[in-house]
């Protein structure tokens, strides 16, 4: 009954993940205006590969919203035309919404590929929310969420063009990354109610409200790891990427207490794992957040203590997201299946 329903919000989940997998990868290569435009690449669908594509040519035959590189300046077609012999500024324009003017083949080929991905989680959320409009009736949480993360998907592909359009703000990379929690969230949803079943055993109340606790204390964890790449992000600026030593230099109270508050996280997940044995309930849910939970202590220890070695940035990221998405998800199979999700 629901397979098609199933399919396509497990696809879409996974190239959800996908993209903040590969959104941190551009974070950590300093890819992030690889592609100084949006939503095109330098002007093209396709983005070019070698920095003399982008240099004016005689007898030419531009498109308008084409890119050209001239004197360190971003200058746009504003026309289609054909280069005469001598370069005709008339034909052209400066881009206005920043000053960065410079091509690397590996920086703009990885922004591409994580705004192809971009591109295809939108697809694949467009597909999902066709196959939820048969259920608007009979089971309307179903085409709600399906709705709220095609929306979702809208305003996170608007989100991405700010980011490029204030060079890499990182206020605005932080709201882009909330957002993709926010839409992992309305995923989840669709994925749980489109199961015909819950959870073997309910579990006592006691472990849920732990279990809702360490989820409090993971968003905050969250929050606050956002704050401290923030920081980050600034030192990358003014250190640079050869310099990771300087990265954590002096940070801010933000970050010893997202670093002390890991070990009440490690505490409280513990407990409730014993609870669980205890009470014979199902483990996996609670093993998984372990397992991701030591991960995520390591890398931190990882980046801290050994300069952020290579991957150890992006890596802690998405685990974090896939502890978000792992205590949600049994948290919502505990809660959904509980009431009638068609009323």
């Amino acid at each position: 009954m629901y397979k098609n329903l199933q399919r396509w919000t497990r696809i879409s989940l996974v190239i959800v993940y996908l993209v903040i997998a590969a959104g941190a990868t551009v974070r950590m290569t300093g890819s992030g205006m690889g592609c100084p435009d949006w939503p095109k690449c330098f002007g093209y669908y396709i983005p070019p590969t070698q920095a003399e594509q982008l240099e004016w040519k005689p007898n030419t035959t531009y498109q308008k919203g084409n890119v050209i590189i001239d004197n360190e300046r971003l200058l746009i077609a504003s026309e289609k035309f054909t280069s005469n012999q001598r370069f005709d500024p008339s034909f052209w324009e400066p881009y206005t919404k920043h000053d960065y003017a410079i091509f690397d083949a590996k920086h703009t080929w990885i922004e591409f590929i994580n705004r192809l991905l971009g591109a295809l989680s939108g697809l694949a959320i467009l597909i999902l929310f066709g196959y939820s409009l048969k259920w608007w009736r009979k089971k309307p949480i179903i085409f709600i969420f399906s709705l709220l993360s095609l929306v979702g998907i809208l305003f996170q592909a608007w989100l991405g063009k700010t980011v490029v359009d204030s060079n890499l703000l990182p206020l605005k990379i932080s709201l882009h990354m909330l957002m993709a929690l926010l839409l992992i969230g309305f995923l989840l949803v669709v994925r749980v109610a489109s199961k015909s079943f819950g959870l073997s055993k309910l579990p006592p109340r006691k472990i849920r409200v732990l279990l809702y606790v360490t989820f409090i204390l993971t968003l905050i964890q969250i929050v606050l790891g956002i704050q401290v790449r923030q920081f980050v992000d600034i030192q990358i600026d003014r250190w640079g990427y050869d310099l990771p030593q300087f990265w954590l230099a002096a940070p801010k109270l933000n970050f010893y207490i997202h670093r002390s508050l890991s070990i009440l996280v490690i505490v409280a997940n513990a407990l409730l794992y014993f609870k669980v044995l205890k009470a014979q309930i199902e483990r996996i849910f609670i093993q998984r957040i372990l397992w991701l939970i030591g991960a995520e202590v390591l890398l931190g220890i990882a980046m801290f203590y050994l300069d952020f070695p290579f991957a150890t940035q992006p890596l802690h990221l998405v685990l974090a997201t896939l502890l978000f998405g792992v205590q949600l998800y049994w948290i919502l199979r505990i809660n959904l299946h509980r009431y009638d999700l068609s009323l």
